[in-house]
């Protein structure tokens, strides 16, 4: 079940904060810090290609053109709740990226997605679009919010995560061939409960300390 748009990040410092994140006893502040840090350096992988045009200016000790970032900002969107755990790291890397939020939620009923909350910037599509969320389990939650975001104009996208499952990653690629997907790993599998293994439990519970 693999994914051909799936890119793995494999830096040392990313493996190595995600496996603090993966641990029962972090604590819920340190959680947050290490989630902050290593949303830090996946955003560098998921900005990689970002347009470069130039710009003249004047150095201290002579002028010259130099590289500079070309075209509309760039937009994170958040899918709820837990997405959120990305922002501060990646605005700490792209302060002037805009923000938009997608809520979605599975209908008891007939057990498919259901979007409760949409607001995004406008001009998505001038905007490379990079959708977040920590864990790509099945795949409903990603595939809905990539959807609705095509339906709102988004062309260039791209889904960033900490965590897929080779289910997910198979049925986003399917759905979104033309999305790519970043993640710092690829599970072993999911459980009888859609739960990512060996994961790391659930992740807007461990970042606001909450519990089911």
């Amino acid at each position: 079940m693999a994914a051909d748009n799936l890119t793995l990040v494999e830096h040392p410092l990313i493996q190595h904060k995600l496996t603090i994140l993966r641990n029962r006893e972090t604590p819920t502040a340190q959680f947050r810090q290490v989630f902050r840090e290593i949303a830090f350096v996946l955003g560098c992988e998921a900005t990689r290609d970002l347009e470069l045009g130039e710009v003249e200016i004047e150095t201290p000790l002579e002028r010259g053109t130099f590289p500079y970032l070309n075209g509309k900002k760039l937009c994170f969107v958040s899918i709820l709740r837990a997405g959120n755990g990305f922002l501060d790291g990646l605005l700490d890397l792209v302060p002037s990226a805009r923000v938009g939020h997608v809520g979605i939620e599975r209908d008891e009923e007939t057990l498919q997605p259901r979007r409760y909350y949409f607001k995004t910037p406008d001009k998505l599509g001038d905007r490379l679009v990079i959708i977040l969320d920590p864990m790509l389990a099945t795949g409903g939650t990603a595939i809905a919010a990539a959807s609705a975001l095509k339906e709102a104009g988004a062309k260039r996208m791209k889904f960033l995560c900490l965590v897929a499952a080779p289910e997910g990653a198979s049925a986003f690629s399917e759905a979104h061939p033309d999305v790519p997907i970043i993640a710092a790993s690829c599970d072993r599998k999911l459980n009888d409960v859609g739960y990512i293994l060996p994961g790391l439990g659930d992740a807007g519970d461990r970042i606001y300390g909450t519990k089911c």
